[in-house]
């Protein structure tokens, strides 16, 4: 191996793809099958009775604009990485964890709002459609934990100097989870305002 292939590890090369790609792809195949067994066992449960209608908190909607505007910086963060604009990729990088901590603290508001309603996870006062908002909820936020612990490696990374148009598999991978993430929360809103 000459010293220019050694240099190529963490680069996409040709119309493969590289291991940890196939890794990522497959961890976001089952965080799908989790969500969807999420979301399949809710329409079972609520058809079987003693459900409990209830508002869902409007911060929700503040919540989902908070993560799509994330989804944003982080392709601008991509964008200007395959552009050698690294300023601007630790800048992108940055604002998505800013706007991810603000989602974070946004659904810890939404969790407050639904006690204040009346809806409890657990205990004597607890109704299965609250249980299964807060787990479906809490589940995603955990992952997006697990997004930001990426991104903030991504940005070490870069800081670097190690993110750039020929070494972008680190920053592409950050990318297509965290977009995944935010589809999976938009998902998971709409299903929840129309299912419920």
């Amino acid at each position: 191996m000459n010293t220019s292939e050694a240099l190529l590890p963490e680069k996409e090369i040709g119309l493969g793809w590289h291991p940890k790609r196939v890794l990522l792809i497959l961890l976001i195949f089952s965080i799908v099958m989790m969500f969807a067994a999420f979301t399949s066992g809710y329409i079972v449960r609520r058809d079987e009775g003693n459900w409990r209608e209830f508002d869902l908190p409007a911060s929700l909607l503040f919540n989902s604009i908070i993560i799509a505007l994330s989804s944003a910086t982080m392709q601008w963060a991509y964008y200007s990485a395959k552009h050698d604009e690294v300023k601007r990729v630790n800048i992108g990088l940055l604002l998505t964890i800013a706007l991810g901590i603000v989602f974070l603290f946004g659904q810890l508001h939404s969790w407050g709002d639904l006690v204040s309603g009346r809806t409890f996870f657990g205990g004597a006062d607890a109704n299965p459609s609250g249980s299964f908002v807060y787990v479906l909820m809490g589940v995603h936020a955990f992952h997006l934990v697990t997004g930001l612990i990426f991104v903030a490696v991504v940005l070490k990374r870069s800081l670097n100097y190690q993110v750039h148009s020929r070494a972008t598999l680190s920053i592409g991978n950050a990318t297509l989870y965290w977009h995944f993430l935010g589809g999976l929360w938009l998902y998971l809103y709409l299903f929840l305002l129309l299912n419920h």
